[in-house]
């Protein structure tokens, strides 16, 4: 299976009580990002505000090409805490994930993440969650490995 084109990565922790500084204090790394509760989270040009709802705090990892899951995971959590009971608080009290984007140039690319990896993440109580950006280019039946013998994509 050939390998994704591109990967991004951020660990984003949020709740409505969360205070940006204390997650700093408690993992130890200042964040990419990151709001308190009624933060003016974006301003458009003609002055509206949105205003953050909850606090945010949002570590992100450099960008991939071509990606490298495990390694974007291995950044993000070599900057921190190992200490379990900080993760285990913090995933008690917060909404706690790693987003992932993960982005094709083909029709046909994949991804492997190690044991350690998932075991990495599970230990701290970290949800996973992938968004997949597929290729624009239209694909037909025929192009793929699955076209039956009558051109009729087989389900």
């Amino acid at each position: 299976m050939p390998q994704l084109s591109e990967s991004m990565m951020s660990l984003r922790i949020s709740g409505e009580a969360l205070i940006p500084d204390d997650i700093t204090r408690l993992l130890g790394a200042p964040p990419t990002h990151s709001l308190k509760k009624g933060d003016v989270k974006y301003r458009s040009k003609d002055g509206r505000e949105t205003i953050a709802k909850a606090g945010t705090w949002q570590l992100t990892a450099a960008i991939r090409t071509p990606e490298d899951t495990d390694g974007q995971v291995a950044e993000i959590l070599g900057k921190l805490t190992d200490d379990m009971s900080v993760w285990t608080s913090l995933s008690q009290q917060f909404q706690v994930d790693l987003y992932c984007g993960w982005f094709m140039t083909d029709t046909n690319e994949g991804v492997s993440i190690s044991p350690q990896t998932l075991a990495a993440l599970g230990a701290r109580g970290i949800e996973f969650g992938v968004d997949i950006y597929a290729p624009l280019k239209k694909v037909t039946p025929s192009e793929t490995d699955h076209a039956s013998e009558d051109g009729q994509a087989e389900s």
